[in-house]
């Protein structure tokens, strides 16, 4: 078999190359932007509280701590390209950020490979 067999019967290959149609687009972004709002909500629920606590300089920069880590986490975790998108859905199933019924008028392979990643585990790094 040659190397490039391989690579087309790869499936996080398949999944980096499916085609997203106008309507699938429409219905990704909603729910994208719903489970991000959550955790920006919670964030920010959570840094009023720290900051309505603060009494002293260390206070403070445990507030900036936080905010840091929180930051790096969302960078991470909301990746918009349609290559990975399938792989943030399912792991943001995984966490309950989101529910597969959020995601329904994506395709039927699409919604499939996201059931299973998220059926899978833990995600790896994208």
């Amino acid at each position: 078999m040659e190397v490039r067999d391989c690579v087309s019967h790869n499936p996080y290959t398949m999944i980096r190359s499916l085609k997203w149609s106008g309507a699938e687009k429409v219905i990704a972004r909603k729910a994208f932007k719903r489970a991000l709002q959550q955790d920006l909500g919670a964030i920010i629920r959570q840094a009023k509280k720290m900051a309505g606590r603060i009494e002293q300089p260390s206070d403070l920069w445990e507030l900036e701590r936080y905010l840091t880590e929180r930051r790096k986490e969302i960078d991470r975790q909301y990746d918009y390209r349609y290559s990975v998108l399938l792989f943030v859905f399912a792991d943001l199933i995984q966490k309950g950020r989101l529910g597969e019924q959020d995601l329904q008028g994506l395709s039927e392979e699409k919604l499939r490979h996201i059931h299973h990643m998220a059926e899978a585990g833990p995600p790896s790094e994208l």
